[in-house]
Formats: structure tokens, C-alpha cells, sequence
């Protein structure tokens, strides 16, 4: 089995996410063309990763690597759709990554793997900016309060 990487970019980071083939179920031995993987992106408002396809001429077995910074979810339960219809899947665990197999069916155009958490999630730097603006505004607060009399 081998692998093809689609590099994703997100917020100036760049993500290998690995993803493979295993033939047509019809004959994993056939010369059919693969599946032609054409764009995979985050979902920021659904928490999901979306992948599509250009052509699916037959039933395949497709599956994808995902680094844990990408995509998580909670307890490893994805949840997934091939067409808006939720699927079955295969779910290996890494020590830093999934990897999730499927079967699209002959003529499937768009996956949607939900999780719990994707990128960009808040950065490290967000939560101590919030802190200073907090004591910055109760300093404010503070100061024009005590001059002002009732």
C-alpha cells in the first residue's frame, strides 16, 4: 500500500496529510483509475476536515493520515460523511496522528470527517493578551470611579 501526501496550508503552518488507495472492491487486482483526490481543507465552524474528489469511477477503499494538531476528537470518535450521509469507518491510532479508512462509493464526491477540535484553535498567545486586557480595563475602571462622585 502506498501513500500520496497532500500538503495542506493553515495560517502559514504547512500539514502533511497522508492518504492512500486499495483498488476497486469490485477487483483489487484491477487496472481501474484511483479516485482523483482534488482539495482537502478545514471546516473552523463544523470542526471537521473536507475532502473532495474529482471522479470516483468505482467503489474504493480510500484512507487518510491525520496529525492530531489538525483534527481530534474525543476518544477518537469521528463522526463521518461521504455525501451528507453518515458512514462507517476503520480508525488506527498513532502516537501522534489517525488514520481513518473508508470506502467511497462509485461516483462520491465529498467527505467530511467531523472531530471535536481542528486548526486554528486558539494560540498560545491569546490567552495572556486576554489577561492583560482584563487588568488594563479594571485599572481603567478603577482610576475614572474614584473621580467620579454621585
Amino acid at each position: 500500500m502506498s501513500a500520496e501526501k497532500f500538503v495542506m496550508i493553515v495560517d502559514d503552518t504547512s500539514y502533511d496529510m497522508y492518504y492512500g488507495y486499495h483498488g476497486s472492491l469490485d477487483s483489487m487486482t484491477s487496472d481501474e483509475p484511483q479516485p482523483k483526490l482534488s482539495s482537502m481543507g478545514i471546516n473552523q465552524e463544523r470542526k471537521s476536515l473536507e475532502i473532495t474528489f474529482d471522479e470516483v469511477l468505482s467503489n474504493s477503499v480510500f484512507w487518510v493520515r491525520m496529525p492530531d494538531e489538525v483534527i481530534s476528537a474525543e476518544k477518537g470518535h469521528f463522526q463521518l460523511f461521504i455525501d451528507g450521509i453518515e458512514t462507517r469507518y476503520d480508525l488506527t491510532r498513532f502516537p501522534n496522528d489517525y488514520a481513518l479508512g473508508m470506502i467511497i462509493p462509485k461516483g462520491g464526491e465529498h467527505i467530511e470527517i467531523v472531530g471535536t477540535s481542528v486548526i486554528p484553535e486558539f494560540s498560545i498567545m491569546v490567552l495572556p493578551i486576554l489577561a492583560i486586557s482584563v487588568l488594563l480595563i479594571v485599572a481603567m475602571t478603577r482610576k475614572y470611579h474614584t473621580s467620579l462622585k454621585f
